[in-house]
């Protein structure tokens, strides 16, 4: 299963103990996460100006999800979809890599419910559909 977390999900996850933790450690091990260098600019961007990580740990979570992500470059959509165009980059990312979902925490993306047949889900629903196939395996 091949999964696109959109920034905010990579921020939350490295930035404090909780449910974008789990679910990055859950994704880890059981799907191919699939980022771009859009959104590690992005995480890059918020770690610095928001959350004012030093730069060397900055770098080392850059560095990470280099080696454990698939980095993937996108072409961009034909339209406009999202108010935010870097949501856009998001729905790019998926659509080409042909992901099996996107995992957001960001209204306007899961306002859409989905796009290109691809589900977008919050957190919390895509940790819910992940142990339940877990429970059908077992």
């Amino acid at each position: 299963m091949k999964v696109v977390l959109d920034s905010n999900i990579y921020i939350a996850a490295f930035s404090s103990r909780g449910l974008c933790t789990s679910l990055f450690e859950l994704c880890l091990d059981s799907t191919v996460i699939i980022i771009s260098e859009h959104i590690l600019s992005e995480i890059n961007k918020a770690f610095s100006k928001k959350i004012k990580l030093p730069e060397n740990k900055i770098n080392d979570v850059l560095a990470y999800l280099h080696e454990h992500c698939m980095v993937k470059d996108y072409k961009e959509l034909d339209r406009k979809v999202c108010r935010d165009p870097d949501d856009d980059n998001i729905l790019a990312l998926a659509k080409h890599t042909q992901a099996d979902y996107i995992i957001t925490g960001d209204e306007d993306l899961l306002v859409l419910k989905d796009f290109n047949s691809i589900p977008i889900v919050n957190p919390r629903n895509f940790w819910n559909i992940i142990k339940r196939k877990e429970n059908k395996n077992n």
